[in-house]
């Protein structure tokens, strides 16, 4: 491997997920998602923004997997919305199936490879009604939607992610009250993760048992800790942050416990974690054929109250940031990278998402967005320098294919490689799907400029 080329076969791809693109909430049978209703409670999303147009992928996927042909791009991570295959429970919606049957036609004609997402946030609005993630009733329900996907699609995706940042579903949902459905309670935000992690290892199993000889996994966010000042105090802030992002997701799954650190913390804040039971942990214990994460940025940390359930405040730097505000720091990424490799598993790793948001406009049916280009060189240098040095590394998946429906912050935040107007839906590759698709063609990076 030279300095700026990957291995062969190392996997390039663009990532999406179904509520952020797809629009269509009521067509084709689909049923309401805690999004759908969280976008239509005022307040909850910026500007008002709502899912419900989205990118209209769900009538114009021909023509994005066409133009992902013709960029050249050779992987694509999806997600399949839960609503739209059991809109009520129980009940199985034909179309819904059907449309990413021919979602799969379509990559399969490019000869694009389908890496699927089973959630990606959008838990159907009946299964929040009987309690959501907080209820440990929804473990008999996400098997019955797993194996269903596995049933119809297990013979033609040979990738399967089976959630989505499980720190996203149960801190922002269920904790800070940032995402869908809204909740503010810790301890539920909690027993949300547990019931999360206990869904990805059950459903682990079930695809194993059902004999699929593809490769299946979880996708963890990582943000990496770092203390604002070498003191005792900052440094115990870092190890508390990285207890609550990080390891408390990452030692279950490759350790078959929670960190000891976080469960004394948690207990003397919130009382006993009464959601464990004889076994979760053993089956939690299940990673699966690798190790798929995402990654943005890192944060500084030091002892305070600004968020008082682990008692630490943020602390501002001044690196260059995305419009995110988030700090651009490649850095961590390669010190994840190892850290992942010294401490929990030798399987393969994905990076499932990795990308920045700038608002970039089009001029003269350009988007100049150098400074994404710049972002993504960066990080993929620190890929490289992760390979080079023995890491196992296998895949790179761009976030995102194109702008979209960013969550809570609605349509303010692209972090597209194509411009979407959002007026007409018109597509516009930026210059980053440009200088991606060279990194794809020549299986490396180009000379920094």
């Amino acid at each position: 491997m030279s300095h700026n080329t990957f291995p062969d076969g190392f996997i390039w791809g663009t990532a999406t997920s179904a509520f952020q693109i797809e629009g269509a909430p009521y067509q084709g049978g689909k049923g309401e998602s805690i999004w759908d209703r969280f976008c239509h409670t005022p307040g909850k999303v910026a500007g008002g923004d709502t899912g419900d147009t989205a990118c209209d992928h769900y009538h114009r996927y021909k023509e994005d997997i066409a133009l992902l042909a013709e960029l050249g791009i050779p992987n694509y991570r999806f997600s399949i919305a839960w609503p739209r295959i059991f809109p009520e429970k129980g009940k199985v919606n034909p179309e819904g199936v059907k449309f990413y049957h021919n979602l799969l036609d379509e990559l399969a004609n490019y000869g694009i490879e389908p890496m699927a997402t089973i959630f990606h946030w959008d838990l159907p609005q009946w299964m929040q009604d009987e309690g959501g993630w907080a209820s440990r009733e929804i473990v008999p329900q996400f098997l019955e939607y797993a194996e269903l996907l596995f049933r119809e699609y297990g013979g033609r995706v040979n990738k399967w992610n089976t959630i989505n940042e499980p720190w996203v579903v149960s801190m922002l949902g269920h904790g800070t009250g940032d995402n869908a459905p809204g909740h503010t309670d810790w301890y539920e935000a909690l027993t949300v993760a547990h019931h999360v992690l206990l869904c990805h290892g059950l459903t682990v199993r079930r695809y194993k048992e059902m004999g699929f000889k593809g490769d299946i996994g979880v996708v963890l966010n990582f943000t990496p800790a770092y203390a604002a000042t070498d003191s005792e105090e900052d440094r115990a802030a870092a190890a508390r942050y990285d207890g609550y992002f990080n390891t408390w997701f990452l030692d279950p799954v490759f350790k078959g416990a929670y960190p000891a650190n976080m469960v004394a913390w948690y207990e003397s804040k919130l009382g006993p974690l009464r959601f464990i039971q004889d076994g979760d942990l053993e089956i939690m214990n299940t990673p699966g054929d690798f190790l798929a994460f995402n990654y943005y940025s890192r944060n500084v940390l030091k002892a305070g109250n600004a968020f008082p359930l682990i008692d630490v405040d943020f602390v501002e730097t001044d690196l260059d940031k995305t419009d995110m505000g988030w700090d651009i720091h490649p850095e961590s990424l390669y010190r994840l990278l190892t850290r992942l490799k010294e401490e929990y598993t030798q399987l393969p790793l994905y990076i499932t998402e990795n990308g920045a948001a700038y608002d970039l406009p089009v001029v003269d049916g350009e988007v100049r967005d150098d400074i994404r280009i710049k972002y993504i060189h960066e990080h993929l240098e620190a890929c490289h320098r992760f390979i080079r040095e023995g890491g196992n590394l296998q895949g790179y998946y761009v976030w995102s294919f194109m702008d979209n429906f960013e969550w809570a912050l609605g349509y303010q935040k692209r972090f597209g490689i194509v411009h979407v107007d959002y007026d007409t839906l018109v597509r516009t590759p930026k210059q980053s799907a440009k200088w991606y698709s060279e990194v794809i063609r020549r299986n490396g990076l180009p000379e920094r400029v």
